[in-house]
């Protein structure tokens, strides 16, 4: 094993757990804490997720499933909201290493991709409008709200990709290890079910 990798993942992992960064900007931050160059190798995904679920066991244990279990809910209730969208439910909490800082992940699939947004105007649901990094690296509007979230006490990050509807079938591909990165909500009501056992 690469031992700069190891060092470069395991800072990341601190990030992603202690700040809520997505594992792209956590590598990132990590080499810039680290005081490396840009063009640093950095560590797969892989690794770093490795090196999340090693901390949070090791910093996190005693907190980390509730605070996942309540993301989880949350993320239910907003999908159960938008169900019409075809709501899939991404990123750490879909992955299970999200903790209090994470924010919740959800891929919309439109038919009309204005639809997302007047559904959010009808709720009265304030929101940030972006262009962010979304499937396979492609370009993608993200619609960001604050929630709040009852079980934590505090108001949670809730960002809304949407796509095209015919772009659902790229979001179930799974990863190079056969696992789906993301699930629709029967799949994060078993998920649910299963950890509230």
């Amino acid at each position: 094993m690469d031992g700069l990798k190891e060092e470069i993942a395991a800072t990341a992992a601190r990030l992603v757990v202690e700040e809520g960064l997505e594992l792209g900007p956590a590598k990132r931050h990590a080499i810039k804490q680290m005081g490396l160059a840009a063009r640093t190798a950095l560590p797969d995904n892989e690794m770093v997720l490795e090196q999340v679920q090693e901390y949070i066991a090791l910093f996190c244990s005693d907190t980390q499933p509730a605070e996942l279990l309540a993301l989880r809910t949350l993320a239910l209730e907003w999908m159960q909201r938008l169900q019409r969208f075809r709501p899939y439910l991404s990123g750490a909490v879909w992955n299970g290493t999200a903790t209090r800082r994470s924010d919740i992940a959800l891929q919309l699939f439109c038919d009309d991709p204005k639809s997302a947004e007047i559904e959010l105007i009808d709720l009265g649901v304030r929101f940030d409008a972006r262009v962010v990094k979304g499937l396979h690296g492609q370009p993608v509007d993200a619609l960001s709200v604050q929630v709040a979230c009852p079980q934590l006490k505090e108001y949670v990050g809730l960002h809304l990709m949407v796509y095209d509807k015919d772009d659902l079938r790229g979001a179930l591909v799974p990863d190079a290890q056969g696992r789906r990165l993301s699930g629709d909500r029967a799949a994060l009501e078993r998920l649910v079910h299963d950890q509230a056992l």
